[in-house]
């Protein structure tokens, strides 16, 4: 496919909103409608009680290569308690799995959207299968094409907000055989089919077309 700008929308009148003066929540409906679509991190978790949980999170995204590592944020609770499980479990164990949620499997992550008592864990409310992780000890999910399991390298509180970064060194990959594609050492994103969140409660997509870009050797 050829790009050029001849595709760009014509001139239009631009919006300029200032995020203090914007009753809340509106700043948090409009950032996650233009920052998308956004990864989901399904992540599962465990007590130092041993009760697992598990948890969808849309601000979540890679950070870094060597290691490879990757990003949640946890929003606090309005209400008590305001620690939402996911965030109590990383800080007492210090691991947890993070999943890929594709469409066969997006009806199951919703539900796992619900808050539930301290003591209940979603897998058992939802009847989502489990298998043993092998580097942590947080179970992972039977069912999805991409599972990694990581320890936690740092927990940051994002200033100003109430929101909780979880950073975390991924151990160990578990992969779909068929969605591997060992000569690049990639997986096939297109077949995997992930689930992205978009802006307000209800808005997810799935993945279009593909387009390849290569980047120039110089700009002349």
């Amino acid at each position: 496919m050829t790009f050029s700008s001849s595709l760009r929308s014509p001139s239009l009148k631009m919006l300029s909103l200032v995020t203090a003066e914007m009753e809340p929540p509106a700043p948090y409906h409009l950032l996650t409608s233009v920052v998308a679509p956004r990864p989901i991190a399904w992540v599962s978790t465990i007590s130092a009680e041993g009760i697992s949980n598990i948890a969808p999170y849309s601000f979540f995204n890679a950070v870094a290569g060597f290691p490879p590592t990757i990003m949640f944020s946890v929003s606090y609770r309005r209400r008590e308690p305001k620690e939402k499980d996911t965030l109590r479990n990383v800080k007492a164990v210090g691991e947890f799995v993070c999943h890929v949620v594709d469409e066969a499997l997006c009806g199951e992550m919703v539900k796992t959207a619900v808050d539930l008592p301290r003591d209940m864990s979603e897998f058992e409310a939802t009847g989502l299968e489990t298998l043993p992780a092998t580097e942590v000890k947080p179970p992972r999910l039977k069912d999805a094409p991409v599972a990694m399991e990581c320890k936690v390298t740092q927990i940051v509180p994002v200033e100003g907000a109430t929101n909780v970064m979880v950073l975390g060194q991924v151990l160990r990959f578990h992969i779909r055989q068929d969605l591997y594609r060992q000569s690049l050492g990639l997986v096939d994103t297109v077949k995997m089919q992930p689930i992205t969140r978009l802006g307000g409660p209800v808005e997810y997509t799935k993945i279009g077309e593909l387009i390849h870009l290569s980047t120039p050797q110089n700009l002349a």
